[in-house]
């Protein structure tokens, strides 16, 4: 596989899932279902395998290739199978090489990719929550029930319960005892395995893999400096929409990496834009009214992040203004804006400032303090271990 598609964000790896749901052969999805020790990727992490290689990536390169052929493998007999990598000590030097830094047990599911994974995709284009619930082994199961390696059904956060991936009511299926540890790893975006007894006896395996929409990222402004904002926002999974003002700028074709672009007014925001709590938003218009007017929206609206750009000065005059025009903001509808936007990593150019506005974004988004990782205790990804026990 090439570079450029190993290292592709989430968002497009899903978007390729969908985009060969339909397209002829068998191509096989490779999902990350458990990890032992430390890994680059987490329970969840996911691959698409295809005739020319693969998109995304499930480690930092060591394994992918061998995975090719893991593929083929159930391409030709058209039916899932576990793998697992054990990259610790001297025997992962023996068979992978030296160096491959992972230290870990990686247990990846392998499937073909088919019908009963469109659901995921649906949603997830959506910006709707769901949780993907695949057997990984039944014990004692019988013919009516999940019995089989890569048996499948959803979990909607919204509804409360399981379905199959037709959409019908997942009867056969244990719904008290997995739909809490669903509905959590849905909200969190992570995946983990439990074991649960099934309605018919059989003790079931399943990996539940939450998967949450994409967090959204507004930029306000035409000038080139948003563009690196935008390209550096989209690979990393923000779903981003470039707003400009009055027509006056081609948005299409200067932002082609952003998922959409809207012109429109500062004051018809509420009209042009679904802001909520997921929505993430940048000021930089470099015009002081237009700023202005849309702050006073975004400090109005749901939105847990408001960056703007320019010094704290700037801002303080916004608060005069807004006094003089008898609005105040008190401090808890500050909290949300970032301003001077960005986090203090010292650089200077478009794509320093990017990055670093970026960053100062995933922060808020992944609810982190920025910091050293070297300073962080215990690991770096943290871990999931949810209760599959009905609640009394």
């Amino acid at each position: 596989m090439s570079e450029s598609n190993w290292s592709v964000p989430e968002t497009e790896v899903v978007q390729r899932v969908r985009d060969r749901l339909d397209a002829d052969g068998t191509d096989v999805l490779a999902t990350i279902v458990g990890v032992e020790g430390s890994a680059y990727r987490r329970p969840g992490a996911k691959m698409l395998l295809d005739d020319e290689g693969g998109v995304g990536s499930i480690t930092a390169g060591c394994i992918e290739d061998d995975l090719l052929a893991a593929a083929e493998a159930v391409r030709e007999s058209g039916r899932p199978d576990r793998v697992s990598y054990d990259l610790m000590g001297d025997d992962a030097d023996d068979v992978w090489g030296l160096g491959v830094g992972c230290n870990g047990v990686i247990d990846i599911l392998l499937e073909p990719l088919d019908k009963t994974y469109r659901p995921a995709v649906e949603a997830f284009d959506a910006g709707r929550d769901v949780a993907v619930l695949t057997v990984l082994s039944a014990d004692g199961g019988s013919p009516d029930g999940p019995e089989q390696l890569g048996d499948r059904a959803y979990y909607y956060p919204d509804e409360g319960h399981l379905r199959l991936p037709d959409g019908s009511p997942a009867d056969e299926w244990p719904d008290e005892a997995l739909a809490e540890p669903a509905a959590d790893l849905a909200e969190r975006g992570s995946g983990d395995v439990v074991t649960v007894e099934g309605l018919d006896g059989a003790t079931l395996t399943v990996f539940i893999d939450g998967i949450t929409a994409p967090a959204d990222l507004v930029v306000f402004g035409t000038g080139h400096d948003v563009g690196p904002v935008v390209e550096l926002a989209e690979r990393t999974d923000f779903r981003v929409t470039a707003v400009g003002f009055r027509g006056a700028v081609d948005l299409a074709a200067r932002f082609p990496e952003a998922h959409r672009t809207v012109t429109t007014s500062p004051g018809e925001l509420d009209d042009a834009l679904d802001i909520d709590d997921r929505t993430h938003a940048v000021v930089m218009t470099h015009n002081f009214v237009d700023d202005r007017l849309v702050v006073e929206t975004l400090l109005r609206s749901d939105a847990p992040y408001v960056g703007l750009m320019g010094p704290r000065d700037r801002f303080d005059e916004m608060l005069e203004a807004f006094d003089d025009e008898g609005t105040t903001f008190d401090e808890a509808d500050l909290e949300s804006l970032y301003t001077p936007v960005g986090l203090d990593l010292g650089g200077g150019s478009p794509y320093q400032i990017a990055h670093s506005i970026v960053g100062e974004a995933l922060a808020v988004s992944n609810d982190r303090t920025p910091g050293h990782l070297r300073q962080r205790d215990g690991h770096i990804h943290d871990r999931v271990d949810v209760d599959a026990s009905p609640s009394p």
